[in-house]
């Protein structure tokens, strides 16, 4: 795997890249499979529509790590429906940067707040969203999944 300091930056993903967007979404998720007990869901997301509706952001050639933003102007908030980095690049900054990027596509789109969503029993990322801002806003069962459910506002730059 290429570090991230070898990346090109943060950019859209195109069609050619929907291969390494689920490789890397099934390795960085593949290890809570056990844990939850069933497959998370952004291993069965359709990483093709998602692509090609414009959602999904990747970083490093080869992809290392990945982000779905879904605009939801009408509920004045931007999803962040999911969050990838392959274990190899782990420690990197490559998540540091990929929550950064998030931070400003909002803001670009004009969205005063990101919302996103863990699964209960990732208790690593429980840790890591407080750490960038994020704040608790509820817990609740979603289908299948036990998740808790993040938001964070923007300040203006």
């Amino acid at each position: 795997m290429t570090t991230i300091e070898g990346s090109t930056g943060i950019r859209p993903a195109t069609a050619a890249d929907v291969p390494a967007v689920r490789a890397v979404t099934d390795a960085a998720y593949h290890r809570y499979i056990e844990r939850i007990g069933r497959v998370p869901s952004p291993m069965e997301a359709d990483h093709a529509a998602d692509v090609a509706a414009g959602f999904v952001y990747v970083t490093g050639d080869p992809v290392v790590g990945l982000l779905v933003l879904v605009p939801r102007p009408y509920e004045g908030r931007l999803l962040l429906e999911s969050i990838a980095v392959h274990p190899d690049a782990a420690g990197q900054g490559v998540g540091r940067r990929l929550l950064s990027f998030a931070d400003d596509h909002a803001r670009e789109l004009g969205l005063p707040e990101i919302r996103l969503y863990t699964n209960a029993l990732m208790w690593e990322n429980q840790k890591i969203y407080p750490r960038y801002g994020y704040e608790v806003v509820e817990r609740r069962v979603d289908g299948p999944y036990d998740r808790i459910h993040y938001r964070k506002r923007l300040q203006e730059r």
